[in-house]
């Protein structure tokens, strides 16, 4: 039965290869060989813009479905582009968009997988988010590289068999383009906000711990962040001439500039408890018949102002709290909305 099985699988493989044989050759001329070329890596581009574009708006571990589509489909692709002969014993344009294809499947078969690994610790530091993103970007050149090579390899062939072509690039090929810079300009923004988010983690991680040294270094570090950061988004252009999204940028920076100077205040209540667990611990070691009346009301005076500071303490920091929440509301609203605004819409044809 296996054996019958197996036969009958070689037989029907045999015919579709005669068949894919048979519509290989049945090309009329250079212009009709060119355009079968085009709509199949134009049915692929579709394919792996879909993929693509949503990295932008979605978790990369999410899309994995996706990225196995384009896989797929850059196999379909090299399927058909392998079946057809050369044009009239010319190989040039079949084996360009052959080293294509083989270059896409390098591309996200392995630099896709990096960063899919590489985003479950994007978040821990600003180092693993830059690299994170550099990948990213890094992937994305390539794509582009490879876009324009087979362009090129496009034109060489039409100009060789006298092919009027028309001018300007196809819809599938300006998307691509957009996708790749509009990232970019994302990224970069997004690091120069995420270099003091990230550094407001240490800082409230210090704050938790009530460790005074660790706060006052960390706010210095996001006061810095924050001014260098400043200065970053002032050579930036707003991508398709928006700057929207640098604006939601400048806002959350007014906002770590104003926490790591109000924050100050927060270090001044650690430095009063310190000194007043101090004195507690030497009121406490007296016995009561050796403490006189000033012990006691300096303690009382000290146990009023550590009260005092407390207030203060949690009034502060429940303000802060409130405009973080506020402000990284805002950052995210905005940041989806300016994807949501620029980054091509591509579903698979």
């Amino acid at each position: 039965m296996k054996t019958i099985l197996r036969n009958l699988l070689l037989a029907v493989l045999i015919l579709l290869m005669q068949t894919t044989a048979a519509k290989a050759q049945a090309f009329d001329d250079a212009g009709q060989y060119m355009d079968h070329i085009s709509k199949a890596n134009e049915k692929l581009t579709a394919v792996y813009l879909s993929y693509t574009s949503a990295l932008a708006h979605k978790n990369a571990r999410k899309q994995e479905k996706r990225r196995s589509d384009v896989l797929n489909a850059i196999i379909d692709t090299k399927a058909i582009i392998m079946g057809m002969p050369p044009w009239k014993g010319d190989r040039s344009y079949k084996d360009s968009t052959a080293a294509y294809l083989k270059l896409l499947n390098i591309v996200f078969n392995e630099d896709y997988a990096k960063i899919v690994n590489m985003e479950e610790i994007a978040e821990q530091s600003y180092d693993a988010m830059e690299a994170y993103l550099l990948a990213q970007e890094k992937a994305d050149e390539k794509l582009e590289e490879a876009r324009v090579r087979q362009h090129n390899g496009s034109l060489s062939f039409a100009k060789k068999n006298n092919i009027n072509l028309i001018e300007g690039e196809s819809e599938i090929g300006r998307k691509s383009k957009i996708v790749s810079d509009l990232n970019k300009h994302c990224n970069d923004v997004y690091l120069v906000f995420f270099k003091p988010y990230k550094q407001e983690m240490y800082l409230l991680d210090a704050l938790q711990k009530g460790n005074l040294i660790a706060i006052e270094q960390n706010i210095n570090s996001l006061e810095k962040f924050t001014k260098e950061g400043e200065e970053k988004l002032k050579t930036f252009e707003g991508f398709n001439s928006d700057p929207s999204l640098i604006a939601a940028c400048q806002e959350a920076l007014v906002f770590y500039q104003s926490e790591s100077t109000r924050t100050k205040n927060l270090s001044d209540f650690f430095l009063k408890k310190e000194n007043f667990d101090k004195m507690k611990k030497a009121f406490d070691a007296k016995r009561n018949n050796d403490r006189t009346k000033t012990d006691i009301d300096n303690f009382n005076n000290s146990v009023n102002e550590m009260n005092a500071a407390s207030k203060d303490y949690n009034k502060l920091n429940d303000q802060l709290n409130k405009e973080r929440t506020a402000m990284l509301n805002n950052w995210n609203k905005k940041y989806g909305r300016y994807l949501e605004e620029h980054m091509p819409v591509q579903r698979k044809q």
